[in-house]
């Protein structure tokens, strides 16, 4: 009597990198799993085919299918008895998060099957499958270290790796980014607004919007736009590569590569390095969270009476929870180290801070504290002396690396070079960091301005509210909030930026 197979539930996953690092493409490897499924009488569904294009194996996190895949599998249905894979280095290539995630649906009754490697079920086959899981993430590992190298080493001689700018385009495979004329127009505009009319960053953006112009995407200016571009090194001719990790998180600025790029500049060097003093000399005031983690737009502004502590957001349901409130108290008496219940609602909060702004806007009257260079001086120079000695010390290394033979004499000329036109911007923010102080006449106008410019953030339903959090950052230093006379203290402040 013949052998018949059980008829059980499949599920299909297809992963591709890219064009160069793949035997088989999405088809392909779609054709050999029906094959197999067909002959093994597994049935596949439409719905259980999960394809996860140009993404790395390496982390289970940036594959959005994979994740929908094995959320099914756990789910009560139980859609699938089975996962189909070309091979193992599809599922994942990461061994330790490949065991975790076998043993995850193993407990769940299904199992992963490698077409192409067939392997007994038994310890001996177990021992194998490990042994190709471990190839493949050395692989792996082996793959992204090359090239990673091999796109320093581009980056080091100047050559553009990514999406350029607003103001390029790149006319060809593997080719230098060229001006776009009107594009460039409008880069130097903004820049003009920000070193030569001295407008704030959200003066700028309102002009830019008021106006019509558009990034990059057709879509409005917001605040980290005009940031990017005033920040960003491509226009003065230079290419930057290695500020992120795979996670997209900031790296420290020693590990970043800056080189001479093979573009035309469309900023200049001096007004550039002008529009980064004023960047840099951007009071913010100490200990505050970044705004990233600010769930209100008045998130690490308010500060207790009786202990100094930040209100922190308290979010409680209403009694048929179909709406959410948002209110303030002590971090201090959350743990039990401040006696006083300072606490407030947001809706209770919020019309009296407008009607502060509101009331300085009509009267002109208001109480503000400048911030002049001299006050600013010694955080800020604490900070550059700390990033000049960052980069002296990786002008040890290169200079450790020639003479141990690893870098050629024009590998290290080149670092060299790239290091001390860095240092040499350092030093001149360090020698240049003190400004004239404003006089209470000069600084009322300026102040009036921004208190105007933060209230339209404030008041535009269409602006988030990190980019409202860090408007009222930039002109209110603190709110000191006192429960029992139900007094509401704002301290303004303007920081006087070169």
């Amino acid at each position: 009597m013949a052998n018949i197979q059980p008829v059980k539930n499949g599920a299909l996953y297809i992963r591709v990198s890219t064009h160069l690092q793949e035997e088989l493409s999405p088809d392909a490897q779609k054709r050999l799993l029906m094959e197999y499924a067909e002959a093994h009488n597994i049935i596949v569904l439409k719905e259980h085919i999960y394809i996860d294009s140009g993404i790395s194996g390496r982390s289970a996190r940036q594959r959005p299918q994979f994740n929908n895949m094995i959320a099914e599998a756990k789910s009560k249905e139980h859609p699938f008895d089975v996962i189909l894979v070309w091979k193992y280095s599809r599922f994942a290539r990461n061994q330790e998060e490949s065991i975790v995630y076998k043993s995850m649906l193993k407990r769940e009754n299904v199992d992963v099957i490698s077409v192409s490697e067939p392997i007994s079920d038994d310890p001996f086959g177990s021992l194998i499958e490990r042994i190709i899981e471990w190839m493949d993430e050395y692989y792996s590992i082996r793959l992204s270290g090359e090239v990673s190298r091999g796109m320093a080493e581009n980056a080091m001689r100047g050559n553009y790796q990514a999406r350029p700018p607003l103001g390029y385009r790149i006319p060809g495979y593997r080719q230098t980014p060229v001006i776009v004329p009107e594009e460039a127009e409008l880069i130097q505009l903004i820049f003009d607004l920000y070193t030569e009319k001295k407008m704030g960053i959200f003066e700028i953006v309102r002009y830019l919007n008021e106006h019509g112009y558009q990034t990059g995407h057709k879509k409005p200016f917001q605040r980290r736009s005009v940031t990017y571009i005033l920040k960003n090194p491509t226009y003065i001719g230079k290419t930057i590569w290695n500020q992120h990790d795979q996670d997209h998180k900031l790296r420290d600025k020693s590990e970043w590569i800056i080189a001479d790029g093979k573009h035309e500049p469309i900023i200049s060097k001096e007004q550039f390095d002008k529009a980064q003093k004023r960047i840099e000399s951007t009071y913010k005031p100490a200990y505050r969270k970044p705004t990233s983690v600010c769930h209100h737009w008045l998130s690490s502004l308010l500060k207790c009476s009786s202990c100094g502590r930040t209100l922190v957001v308290k979010r409680t349901a209403s009694k048929n929870k179909d709406r959410m409130y948002i209110n303030f108290q002590c971090y201090g008496y959350q743990k039990g180290i401040c006696n006083t219940n300072q606490s407030i609602s947001a809706i209770k909060l919020e019309p009296v801070i407008m009607h502060s702004l509101e009331d300085a806007m009509t009267s002109g009257k208001i109480h503000f504290d400048v911030l002049n260079p001299t006050t600013l001086d010694s955080s800020q120079k604490q900070q550059l002396l700390t990033r000049l000695n960052e980069i002296e010390k990786k002008e040890v290394r290169i200079k450790r690396a020639y003479r141990d033979g690893i870098d050629t004499l024009e590998e290290y000329k080149e670092n060299k070079s790239i290091i001390q036109t860095e240092k040499e911007m350092l030093l001149k923010k360090i020698e240049h960091i003190e400004e004239p102080a404003l006089s209470p006449e000069e600084a009322k106008p300026i102040m009036m301005d921004r208190i105007k410019n933060v209230y339209e953030v404030i008041t535009n339903p269409d602006i988030g509210m990190e980019e409202k959090n860090k408007a009222a950052r930039s002109i209110i230093e603190k709110i000191v909030f006192d429960r029992a006379t139900g007094s509401v203290n704002i301290f303004f402040y303007l920081a006087n930026c070169p």
